[in-house]
């Protein structure tokens, strides 16, 4: 097992809509691929039949990952989370003081983390700079490329 997960109800149910189609959509898929490969003839020299092998054990992997974070998740609920503070679940509006831009990020766990759909981990040094801060606030996270400077402008839940 994968030990504890958070997850928001809605990063639970996306991985729960990945472990679906992986259990039945691109299984039956390989599948295919294999018997299609297989009527190919000689296996040893086979490229289709490897490449359908090798795409077998990925998904295999990825289900056997996806059931191990599901078997520990753990929903993070609104109401169990801080309202004026940077927590995970928390949307976070911030103001970037060296340029004066203005970026927003929902605060989720690792598992959830997506840059271009603006979901944050709270693991990475800019979630680990924010977390347990409140609106008002300015803050200097280190990151690798320097020091970042923002502002908490608002902090909303979902």
């Amino acid at each position: 097992m994968a030990g504890e997960v958070y997850l928001t109800r809605a990063g639970y149910e996306k991985m729960l809509k990945d472990l679906e189609n992986l259990k039945t959509v691109e299984r039956r898929r390989i599948s295919k691929a294999i018997g299609e490969a297989r009527l190919q003839g000689d296996l040893s020299e086979n490229a289709e039949y490897d490449a359908a092998r090798e795409a077998q054990a990925h998904c295999e992997a990825r289900i056997a990952e996806l059931e191990g974070k599901l078997s520990g998740a753990r929903i993070i609920e609104d109401h169990n989370i801080p309202a004026d503070q940077v927590f995970i679940g928390a949307i976070v509006t911030l103001r970037d003081l060296d340029n004066k831009e203005e970026v927003r990020y929902m605060m989720v766990s690792a598992e959830e983390a997506n840059y271009e759909e603006n979901k944050l981990s709270i693991f990475s040094p800019i979630g680990k700079g924010l977390t347990g801060r409140r609106a008002g606030e300015e803050v200097e996270i280190k990151v690798p490329v320097g020091t970042l400077k923002y502002k908490i402008l608002k902090i909303e839940r979902p």
